[in-house]
């Protein structure tokens, strides 16, 4: 803190009139400082005034580095979601009736018109969520650009896949060129650019690529469900590994979305498989409950939510089939929900300290891998 205070005393800035600034602390729960907290801690002596102004104005510009849930950053992400879908899922048979080099060239000059704005707005300090999802179109282009090449060439990998809204539907080695090529393509695009976002390309085609390896493995075209379930979870598991590898070592947070690709494929995997054994019903929630833990000492709210929906299913199951018509069971599940409750209001009493008690104790490498980088 105290080294921060000196950084931010070279500043001069003035509080701006509204905003919030929300940081990720080490331990406990996120914070919400807003512009009067300063304001009150000028009051009080804590801070003058020069310090409290030059503390926002170094928050406010870090802010304005990542995504906030607002109604730009919510206009800009759901733009490019529609871009993507455009240029993928919804792609219309019209576009391969001019042919696969005729496809690649108006896909690469997407790509070029897409990073060419990108590049424009992102150096611009307060408009790099832009300029970043804009560089992130370009990436999304990759696929179909290669398809193009592909279609016109006639040089697959395991046969013509079909149309290229297949692509997002089925599992086929012929779609594996176009995979590499997008990860790829993104992987230069970070060294250039910093956003995060850009991993998302990554994560969802590696996704893509574990389904899609199978039959070349294998070597035959289609494979059973069970089978793609256990790749999947495999997989998924495997995403989650390299996410925690690279998780707060560096500044900008690259291991949400292979977190969330991660738990997509492993939890997807793990949840479709299904089975008539009560038992391996209840290690399925223990699984659940487990990633439940995994949020609190990875702090990623993302295994919180996967872990939730897992135990809500289990208990539908045991509504549903186990205590059908047992006028016992809904008492039960208001005891447990109250209990929850109870939980929950501990936690946010004495969760720092929870926390705090749990690195304690964890083993020195893992404490380590657990924090952030000193900057």
């Amino acid at each position: 803190m105290d080294a921060l205070l000196v950084e931010c005393l070279k500043c001069n800035a003035s509080l701006p009139a509204t905003g919030y600034y929300r940081p990720k602390p080490s331990v406990g729960a996120v914070m919400r400082i807003a512009r009067q907290d300063l304001i009150d801690a000028v009051n009080d002596g804590t801070l003058t005034r020069i310090q409290a102004d030059a503390l926002w104005s170094r928050w406010q510009a870090r802010d304005l580095r990542g995504p906030r849930f607002d109604f730009p950053h919510v206009a800009w992400y759901l733009g490019a979601l529609v871009v993507i879908s455009a240029m993928g899922w919804f792609m219309t048979e019209a576009w391969l009736r001019a042919g696969g080099a005729a496809l690649a060239v108006i896909a690469v000059l997407y790509a070029a018109g897409f990073a060419a704005a990108g590049h424009t707005l992102y150096f611009r300090q307060s408009e790099r969520v832009p300029g970043g999802l804009l560089f992130t179109l370009a990436v999304c282009m990759t696929p179909l650009v290669i398809f193009g090449i592909e279609h016109a060439t006639g040089l697959w990998p395991q046969g013509d896949p079909g149309e290229y809204t297949g692509y997002f539907r089925w599992s086929k080695g012929s779609w594996l060129l176009m995979e590499l090529g997008t990860m790829g393509v993104a992987i230069l695009a970070l060294r250039w650019v910093r956003f995060p976002f850009l991993v998302a390309p990554i994560a969802f085609t590696l996704w893509y690529l574990s389904m899609d390896l199978t039959p070349l493995l294998f070597g035959k075209l289609e494979f059973a469900w069970h089978e793609r379930l256990w790749v999947s979870l495999w997989f998924g598991l495997a995403m989650l590994l390299v996410a925690w590898l690279i998780d707060r070592r560096t500044r900008e947070d690259y291991a949400f979305w292979l977190y969330l690709f991660g738990l997509m494929a492993f939890w997807g995997g793990l949840s479709f498989m299904g089975s008539n054994n009560e038992l391996s019903k209840l290690f399925y929630c223990l699984i659940n409950v487990v990633l439940m833990g995994l949020s609190l000492l990875l702090q990623r709210r993302v295994f919180m939510v996967f872990g939730t929906l897992g135990v809500f299913s289990y208990i539908g199951y045991l509504a549903q089939s186990v205590f059908r018509g047992s006028p016992l069971f809904p008492v039960a599940l208001t005891l447990l929900g109250l209990g929850l409750i109870w939980i929950g209001l501990q936690y946010q009493r004495h969760g720092a300290c929870w926390e705090v008690a749990l690195q304690a104790r964890l083993p020195a490498w893992l404490r380590r891998s657990n924090g952030r980088p000193d900057r």
